[in-house]
């Protein structure tokens, strides 16, 4: 599939294009047990033409799960294995001498797709995780003084491991804050792990989506017909001033050495706004705001050391920091 295309013909109707963004959850759930807050974050993002971080133990079904989205939304998708050797070029695409015709040409990376998986993102260097500052933040890629523009719609769902550290490098406070939401993609339960196993003895291949009944039942056209839908959502005065006295309370907590920027607020408001579209309303409530508060502010703000041996942690933080931040009426 060509990635510079769209596939489906413009619908413009934003209740087709809700619909159809809902049908993405039983799609996922052929390939994918449980994990429905990590499916809605991964929506939410594309909405808000943002990115993802997930971050799990191994074995949870991550890059499966951006897979079956890239299937479901019959978008163009590619994987890249982050690992210590990996250089920028093998990200963005370099420039390839051609001997026939004595000139070079640019040869596009694999961020040139839709949907980039950028597996164990924090097992390459700081350089090559820079490669991707540009691709996210500007959705272009400069080489040799040339900008080349990526395709739309385009996100970065990044993978990395929260409990093995030897060999990695953790990504800095300037790249998390790139990442729209961080998602935490939790061990299943026992009944969903029974019905994983029970897949597998029945034939499941994880590698075979088509196989598993896995179609597309969205496109780029639906998403454009959500996204200029969820620019229309209301958003109160009174609900604007919540996000900020949210993320103002982050850089007062004495817990905290720093809190949620200016770009945190943006980040929040948008992606309650899309919440609240999904949910089927035009207009932004308080518990929008609560909804998205923990995935779109837990990396964006930094512990102090001695709260953290305390066993504190970014959640209990923004927890407590929503129970106390006056709700608006």
């Amino acid at each position: 599939m060509d990635p510079t295309t769209d596939n489906a013909a413009p619908t413009g109707d934003p209740s087709a294009a809700r619909a159809a963004l809902e049908a993405l959850r039983a799609e996922i759930a052929k390939a994918v047990v449980g994990q429905d807050p990590a499916v809605t974050g991964l929506v939410v993002a594309l909405l808000c033409r943002g990115h993802v971080l997930l971050e799990g133990v191994p074995g949870v079904a991550k890059t499966l799960l951006v897979r079956a989205l890239a299937a479901t939304l019959d978008l163009d998708t590619k994987r890249v294995q982050f690992t210590p050797d990996l250089m920028p070029s093998d990200v963005t695409g370099s420039l390839v001498y051609d001997t026939r015709s004595a000139e070079f040409s640019f040869q596009p990376g694999p961020v040139f797709t839709h949907l980039l998986l950028a597996d164990e993102i924090n097992r390459t260097p700081p350089k090559t995780q820079s490669a991707l500052l540009e691709a996210m933040e500007e959705h272009q890629v400069t080489v040799d003084g040339t900008p080349r523009p990526l395709p739309e719609p385009f996100l970065v769902a990044a993978t990395q491991n929260p409990v093995e550290y030897e060999g990695t490098y953790p990504l800095p406070e300037a790249q998390l804050d790139r990442f729209l939401l961080k998602l935490t993609v939790s061990l299943p339960s026992r009944q969903e792990e029974i019905d994983v196993l029970t897949r597998h003895a029945s034939g499941f291949d994880p590698r075979d989506l088509r196989a598993a009944g896995v179609r597309p039942v969205a496109g780029p056209a639906d998403l454009e017909a959500a996204r200029a839908a969820v620019a229309k959502t209301t958003v109160s005065p009174e609900i604007t001033a919540y996000v900020v006295d949210i993320c103002r309370a982050t850089r007062e907590s004495p817990s905290l050495t720093l809190g949620a920027s200016p770009r945190g607020a943006t980040a929040l408001l948008s992606t309650a706004r899309a919440w609240a579209w999904l949910t089927g309303r035009d207009y932004v409530t308080p518990d929008d705001v609560k909804a998205l508060a923990l995935p779109t502010l837990r990396h964006r703000v930094h512990l102090r050391p001695e709260a953290e041996m305390e066993g504190v942690t970014a959640d209990s933080v923004i927890t407590a920091l929503l129970a106390h931040v006056p709700v608006p009426r």
